[in-house]
């Protein structure tokens, strides 16, 4: 039985979950946006929120907590220095999971996007950069 056992176990061993874990949270907080399935973003969901709301305070001893669970210092650093003070009046709930349409076409897995909810949109569109330059020499 698994009672008050957490966390589904995905087809892996414990080091390989953890490290995938890992890897994944440092993607999500360095590029604020990931697409995986549905299973490893809602195991991923509460492993990144906990960082978070540990970055909120940015004491040394909690700069030490993060980067202990994380083991990436770029990540480390920038949730403590970007993404903590961004969430700093928000109670929880910094993450959303959305699910895609189509199924990956190797093995049908359901897809799902996980983002942080107050990102920051980093897309340049040319195509409104060339319009506008046309409007001025006009």
């Amino acid at each position: 039985m698994r009672h008050k056992v957490a966390g589904k176990k995905l087809g892996r061993t414990t080091s390989h979950r953890i490290a995938m874990t890992r890897n994944m949270a440092s993607s999500l907080i360095e590029h604020e946006r990931i697409i995986t399935t549905v299973q490893k973003a809602k195991n991923l969901r509460p492993f990144v929120e906990k960082l978070i709301t540990l970055a909120k305070d940015p004491s040394l001893h909690h700069r030490r907590q993060v980067f202990a669970r994380l083991r990436n210092e770029d990540a480390t650093a920038k949730l403590m220095e970007v993404l903590g003070p961004r969430f700093k009046e928000r109670p929880g709930g910094y993450t959303r999971i959305l699910k895609l349409a189509k199924p990956r076409l190797g093995d049908n897995g359901q897809r799902a996007i996980i983002e942080l909810v107050e990102r920051t949109v980093e897309e340049d569109s040319p195509v409104e950069e060339s319009a506008e330059t046309v409007e001025a020499k006009a």
